[in-house]
């Protein structure tokens, strides 16, 4: 892939569902369970958010200056292999001179068996017994020599090859150490996206002043949704909202929003991504509006379920890497109360090239997955806090830098801001429906 995925993934738990964001660095590290910390505090205050917004934001900083120091050491380190006096390399230059001298003496070892051969073969039939014995002679002491500097040339071409693999590890070690602070950067990059994204969420909600109270038993489930999806091509999908509650919910509205992801977090892809939608009383396909939402739901009672059909366009033009679609549901009473599910669920997929063969595909699984809710009545909750958000399993074992824009995860807090059951993904106005 050409963009890893661990950014968005980072990036979605904040603007889905914001935990106690104290452990984005060590010093704030919580080592209770997540479920444990979402029971005993389901929504930090924006003091608390503030003070894991500075305390990312310290450790980019750190994070940027470690990085900048990686890289002058790294730059010395290679400028000092370079030269003929550093230890290794004059080592290594000693080896290869005597690998090839020995080769030298080997070869003219050689000729010498070669010659006293021809000797010998050359021996008259009347030769003396003291010619023979002479001729023998000197054809053993050279095969022995040969013997000799074979060995020798054996020893030296080992040595060349272990002192040249010495040079050869440094230079390795060297650009280790820098690909170790490019990945710690990427980390405290999106630790620091996930931990801004989150109050500044957090503050918009206490502006407006919403009140909407979690409703893990709202669920909106996707299926049919590819893991790879083709510029210039239109897929269909749908979404299952099920009232799995023994409420009464008199309006129930889908969120749905889809991005592309890069190293700075979701992308703006309106020009790109073109996602419509058509429900059983409202068939016409129509746009999302501009919050993301589908209206066309309608009244849900307890145990109900509806299905909206969705479609995503790809543009042409849509430039091949990676993208999320985020999915959840919220209700609206008529009695002014309100809630949904405490997140949004991200499924991940690829975007391919126009003209691409999607290849081996299957349906995008949410992430977090999803899991029953501790002490509830068996339903299955949307964007469980219990989950860990999913990482691709080569993402940190090669150490690819943004340089080959390939991003890490960012450590615990990804899991951490996946905790807490929070609305701050939706623009919610209760009473208004919208």
């Amino acid at each position: 892939m050409k963009i890893r995925r661990a950014l968005a993934t980072a990036v979605a738990a904040a603007v889905t569902a914001p935990a106690v964001l104290l452990s984005v660095t060590p010093a704030f590290a919580d080592t209770k369970p997540a479920a444990q910390t979402q029971e005993k505090q389901s929504k930090p205050t924006i003091k608390d958010l503030e003070k894991a917004a500075a305390a990312a934001q310290k450790a980019y900083e750190d994070a940027v200056k470690a990085r900048d120091e990686a890289q002058v050491t790294v730059r010395k380190a290679f400028e000092e292999l370079s030269k003929d006096s550093h230890p290794l390399v004059a080592a290594a230059n000693a080896a290869k001179q005597a690998a090839k001298d020995a080769g030298t003496a080997k070869d003219t070892a050689d000729r010498a068996v070669t010659a006293a051969k021809a000797a010998v073969d050359a021996l008259p039939e009347d030769a003396s017994e003291e010619q023979k014995t002479a001729a023998a002679t000197a054809l053993s002491e050279a095969e022995a020599t040969a013997a000799t500097a074979a060995t020798a040339k054996t020893a030296a071409d080992t040595k060349a090859a272990e002192t040249n693999d010495a040079v050869q590890d440094a230079r390795v070690a060297a650009a280790r150490a820098a690909s170790v602070a490019d990945r710690a950067l990427d980390d405290a990059l999106a630790a620091k996206i996930a931990a801004d994204a989150a109050l500044a969420q957090a503050k918009k909600e206490a502006e407006e002043g919403e009140d909407c109270e979690p409703e893990h038993d709202l669920t909106a489930e996707v299926t049919g949704l590819p893991t790879k999806l083709v510029a210039g091509t239109t897929t269909a999908f749908s979404v299952r909202v099920t009232n799995g509650s023994d409420r009464h919910m008199d309006e129930v509205i889908t969120y749905a929003g889809v991005h592309a992801t890069d190293k700075t977090g979701l992308k703006d892809t309106g020009k790109f991504f073109r996602l419509q939608w058509s429900t059983k009383s409202s068939p016409k396909w129509q746009d999302l509006n501009e919050d993301n939402y589908i209206d066309g739901v309608g009244a849900l009672k307890p145990g109900a379920r509806a299905d909206v059909k969705m479609r995503l366009t790809l543009d042409k033009a849509t430039p091949a890497g990676n993208g999320v679609a985020f999915i959840a549901a919220d209700f609206y009473n008529e009695d002014g109360s309100c809630g949904g599910a405490p997140g949004a669920d991200m499924y991940e997929f690829d975007v391919k090239a126009a003209g691409s063969k999607p290849g081996k595909t299957e349906d995008a699984k949410p992430k977090p997955a999803k899991t029953t809710k501790p002490g509830g009545n068996g339903h299955t909750p949307q964007g469980s806090a219990s989950a860990t958000p999913a990482t691709n399993g080569n993402l940190a074992a090669t150490g690819s830098s943004s340089a080959t824009t390939s991003i890490a995860l960012a450590g615990g807090a990804a899991v951490v801001l996946g905790a807490a059951a929070v609305f701050v993904v939706r623009r919610r106005k209760a009473g208004s429906g919208a």
